[in-house]
């Protein structure tokens, strides 16, 4: 299947009090998704439900997520959970905006 491919960053800014981390980690990935993720951050930005960071954070997990268990979805990690997320992204794509 061909994909869109992305490099995902996430870099450690902060512990939970507001201080700097003890030392400075980064996480750095590639992957690939059948959508386009930025576009869809857009259209879940548009929508109002969350604040714009939240609605980003949202999105990016959501479809990184989607991606691996359709990737995996003959793994028995998913067979329970796979019939509710199908449910959720449907109730997701037909409910209109905020």
């Amino acid at each position: 299947m061909k994909q869109h491919r992305y490099q995902i960053t996430v870099d450690h800014i902060a512990l939970p009090d507001g201080s700097a981390p003890p030392e400075a980690r980064s996480l750095q990935f590639e992957t690939g998704n059948h959508d386009d993720i930025l576009s869809i951050v857009d259209k879940v930005r548009q929508r109002g439900d969350l604040p714009e960071a939240d609605a980003t954070a949202f999105a990016v997990g959501l479809k990184l997520f989607s991606e691996v268990m359709l990737q995996h979805r003959q793994l028995p990690l998913f067979a329970d959970f796979a019939p509710h997320f199908r449910q959720f992204m449907q109730q997701l794509k037909q409910r209109p905006e905020a």
